[in-house]
């Protein structure tokens, strides 16, 4: 049995997911990783490009390609979705700033039929004028549905336009802007195809109920006859600096209260510091007692709600803190309370105590994540990504249990203790700020 091994029983850093990892000839990554606690397989491909690896005029190309890699290829000329919703198969993908993924979850014995389906779009994609114009429209409107139409959607395009500088990878959102995706070319979209959809760009993930031997058999039967292509060019970036506070005002229809958001940029995912700011996070705002919603919400009585969280990206990210004026109040005063919370938290850091109880929650999440076979593989799939080793999961939860008060405080200080930052204050018209 190759489940979640917890090493030493009540060790919970000792932990491993054994697998196998090997390369094809044409540069496909392969990592196995058998559990037959129960009868299931999960397939997860993770190509190497996202909203990051885009250039100026062509944003959202990750995130529709995204919804073509489910329009059907040249031997499954139907909806992706169909012969696996068939066997009861579980099919999703997502696109973020860093990477694109796919995944099915599907009864043991289907497993040659998510294989295929996999490298069939991965060597066969069929991408033509009509899939494309249908495609382009779905994502603008999806772009309406989730950034444009809905209270406070536009927060999220304006955080990253503000915090990452302009020519950043992470300056755009991952849905793209109108005009890109109206001009899109299916020339533009066939050279997006070639360059990143390749074998040599993408990591398989196959974790559950299956036999080594014949899922090597079948990976190479269908992945192997798949070119390989020019190793693709992938976007860097050195660590943002703000120097100053730059503040936005937005008037937005619609908007129920007056909102703000506090951004600074901050460290990396997995670099020093952002472990610590996620613990932060945990004593600022999680709980009636956490520093920030005892202050505005339940003493001040200025809030409705606030939150802080660490935004992680692998080139870099994002620390927020967010919150929701009450009835006659509005977002100036949430952010001169906002700042009084955190300046005292600066001088004075968090209790021992305090960051036992967050290394402790954060320890469940981890664990409760590792331990479906799902969680296993998109784990199995992003530590090889970020770190070069699957099998990270140990040294990712030390982050967290090697953290002291002293080394969070320095976290804190460091990042919400700069100048640098962005405040976006979101009101509605007939509550616009003087």
């Amino acid at each position: 049995m190759t489940a979640l091994l917890l090493l030493g029983a009540a060790n919970a850093t000792e932990l491993t997911i054994p697998h196998e990892l090997y390369e094809l000839d044409n540069g496909l990554t392969v990592i196995l990783a058998e559990d037959h606690d129960v009868p299931i397989v999960q397939v997860n491909v993770w190509y190497h490009v996202a909203s990051k690896d885009e250039v100026a005029g062509r944003t959202g190309f990750a995130h529709l390609f995204e919804h073509l890699m489910f329009q059907g290829s040249v031997n499954n000329d139907q909806d992706y979705f169909a012969p696996l919703q068939e066997v009861g198969a579980r099919v999703n993908g997502t696109t973020n700033v860093d990477r694109t993924n796919y995944f099915e979850g599907v009864p043991a014995e289907y497993l040659p039929l998510a294989l295929w389906g996999e490298a069939d779009r991965m060597g066969w994609l069929v991408v033509d004028e009509d899939r494309l114009a249908n495609q382009q429209d779905v994502v603008r409107n999806e772009r309406r549905q989730r950034y444009e139409n809905p209270p406070y959607g536009t927060a999220w395009v304006t955080l990253l336009a503000n915090v990452f500088p302009e020519g950043h990878p992470y300056h755009h959102p991952t849905i793209g802007n109108h005009e890109d995706l109206e001009a899109a070319t299916l020339e533009d979209v066939k050279a997006f195809y070639d360059t990143y959809y390749v074998p040599n760009n993408a990591v398989l993930v196959v974790a559950g109920d299956f036999d080594p031997d014949a899922t090597k058999g079948l990976i190479d039967q269908y992945f192997g006859e798949i070119p390989r292509a020019a190793d693709p060019t992938h976007a860097t970036a050195e660590p943002v600096v703000m120097t100053e506070e730059v503040v936005v005002r937005q008037i937005e229809e619609g908007v129920p209260h007056q909102k703000v958001w506090i951004a600074w940029p901050s460290p990396a995912l997995h670099a020093p510091g952002d472990a610590e700011l996620d613990l932060a996070s945990s004593v600022l705002s999680s709980g009636k007692e956490s520093k920030l919603y005892s202050a505005l919400v339940l003493d001040q009585q200025i809030a409705k709600e606030v939150e802080a969280y660490q935004v992680s990206f692998g080139l870099g990210s994002m620390y927020i803190i967010e919150a929701t004026a009450a009835a006659g109040h509005d977002t100036d005063e949430l952010v001169t309370s906002i700042d009084a919370v955190v300046d005292t938290f600066i001088a004075e850091g968090p209790t021992d105590e305090q960051i036992a109880t967050g290394v402790t929650n954060y320890e469940v999440n981890f664990l409760r994540s590792m331990a479906t076979v799902s969680g296993k593989a998109n784990k199995l799939n992003s530590y090889y990504y970020f770190q070069g080793d699957p099998d990270w999961g140990a040294e990712d939860l030390a982050r967290y249990t090697g953290c002291t008060a002293a080394s969070v405080k320095a976290a804190v200080t460091e990042t919400l203790g700069s100048d640098g930052r962005l405040v976006l204050h979101i009101v509605p018209p007939a509550e616009e700020a003087n």
